[in-house]
């Protein structure tokens, strides 16, 4: 049974201010003295870091596409154990999930896994008595529990006052009525925010102005009151621990620092339960690798901003590619995946990869039921997942078919070629993964950096 008191902010779509006030009102109850967990619903690397930065604990990822809406409760548990307050914040609208599968990986079927009251954000900024439609139908929509509405963008005492008496017309409370305020805005580029690890002392300037803002715009209280009314989940907190854990405690280089940003915090946990000593490296800093590597792992990022660093980084780039020809077991996804190309744009990277990567206009954005084509250290061929793709670069070729026999393409999915590079002791793809969806990816990866 978990306990602990819980909200999810909604809106009716992308833009009315989720990430604001779900950060705003993780620094506000901070700053009061409670402890405080955050969450974020679906694959999105980039807002728990801000709600990390609010929280002062990992922020953490709520997908029920990825890892299946039986972990949704268990993975709420280990995050927020031991804390006064949960905040999730959702994604998209309310009602909008994976395409073409319902509420399937919603805002909405996440708040119903939780049995969590919503607050719906709602950008008022040109709106009157409307809104009360608005609120009134996505009440009425679905079964999820609204139990309130922040409004945001508001522009003048007057305009507050319209909204709220037309909220009142149709029986819901206002928690809330924030104005505009360019203090609390962080710079978007070409995939969301950026990073906070980009932009740090800047990002903690935004999140105590919007701790500030929270407080003087939000009925704290109401909003903790309605947290309380969460009744009790029934499930049992997630464990990373690995049942018989790789022996020895080898060495799992993980790739962090600016340029490689992206990783769901359960990652980590899971190389260290199953029996893995998980040392940090930055490649835009480290010229080598962490003494007795025995494995590593890059996630995603931004390697593109950091062309040019990455590359002059000569040091670490040839120690990596050494490392893959002796046989070091190496995983990438995504930013890992260009940099262990030949060049990215132009700029020399590691050259394990027979490959070369550039960035495109076009947005390649979207959930994939994946089966592994190729033995890997991540998984067996014929092993099947469901990860996410979202990037704005190509590599070409795009996978490693050609490399037979010492290996091949790592994944196949419907409507799409071959992706990816694949081989005993290497897997690199564009592709996504939460291995809480499959801890035996752990274990496996470990085992292999122990051999």
């Amino acid at each position: 049974m978990v306990s602990v008191p819980r909200i999810v902010i909604g809106a009716p779509a992308s833009g009315h201010g989720k990430t604001t006030v779900a950060t705003g009102l993780l620094a506000a109850y901070a700053k009061r003295g409670l402890s405080v967990a955050p969450f974020k619903v679906g694959p999105d690397y980039i807002d728990p870091g801000y709600h990390a930065l609010a929280a002062g604990r990992p922020g953490r990822n709520l997908d029920p596409v990825l890892v299946g809406e039986d972990r949704i409760g268990p993975l709420f548990a280990h995050g927020s154990a031991g804390t006064d307050l949960a905040v999730v914040e959702g994604v998209m609208g309310l009602y909008d999930g994976r395409v073409g599968a319902g509420d399937t990986g919603s805002t909405a079927q996440v708040a119903a896994l939780l049995d969590a009251p919503v607050v719906l954000v709602v950008n008022a900024a040109a709106q009157g008595r409307s809104v009360a439609a608005l609120v009134h139908g996505f009440r009425s929509f679905g079964s999820v529990r609204i139990g309130g509405v922040i409004l945001n963008q508001v522009g003048s005492d007057r305009h507050e006052a319209l909204l709220r008496e037309a909220c009142e017309e149709v029986g819901t409370p206002v928690l809330g009525a924030m104005r505009r305020a360019a203090a609390v805005e962080a710079p978007s580029r070409h995939l969301g925010l950026v990073p906070v690890a980009e932009r740090r002392s800047e990002a903690l300037a935004s999140v105590a102005a919007l701790a500030s803002l929270v407080e003087s715009s939000v009925d704290l209280e109401a909003v903790l009151a309605l947290a309380r009314s969460a009744p009790a989940l029934h499930a049992q907190p997630w464990s990373p621990q690995a049942a018989e854990p790789v022996a020895g405690r080898p060495v799992v280089a993980l790739a962090g620092g600016p340029a490689f940003t992206f990783a769901y915090a359960e990652t980590a946990e899971l190389l260290a339960g199953a029996g893995a000593e998980v040392v940090v490296v930055d490649p835009l800093r480290d010229e080598a690798l962490p003494e007795g590597a025995g494995a590593l792992v890059v996630g995603g990022g931004f390697p593109e901003v950091y062309a040019s660093e990455l590359s002059a980084n000569e040091q670490l780039r040839q120690a990596v590619a050494a490392a893959a020809v002796a046989g070091l077991p190496i995983l990438a996804e995504c930013a890992g995946l260009l940099w262990l190309c030949r060049t990215l744009d132009g700029a020399p990277m590691c050259g394990v990869l027979d490959a070369d990567a550039a960035m495109t206009p076009s947005l390649t954005l979207g959930y994939r039921d994946a089966v592994a084509l190729s033995d890997s250290p991540l998984l067996p061929a014929g092993s099947r997942i469901t990860g996410h793709e979202f990037h704005r670069t190509s590599v070409h070729p795009r996978s490693g078919l050609l490399l037979e026999p010492a290996g091949g393409a790592a994944w196949a999915w419907r409507g799409a070629d071959p992706e990816g590079f694949a081989a005993p002791r290497l897997h690199a793809s564009y592709l996504h993964l939460h291995w809480a969806a499959d801890p035996a990816i752990a274990r496996r990866v470990v085992a292999a950096a122990a051999s």
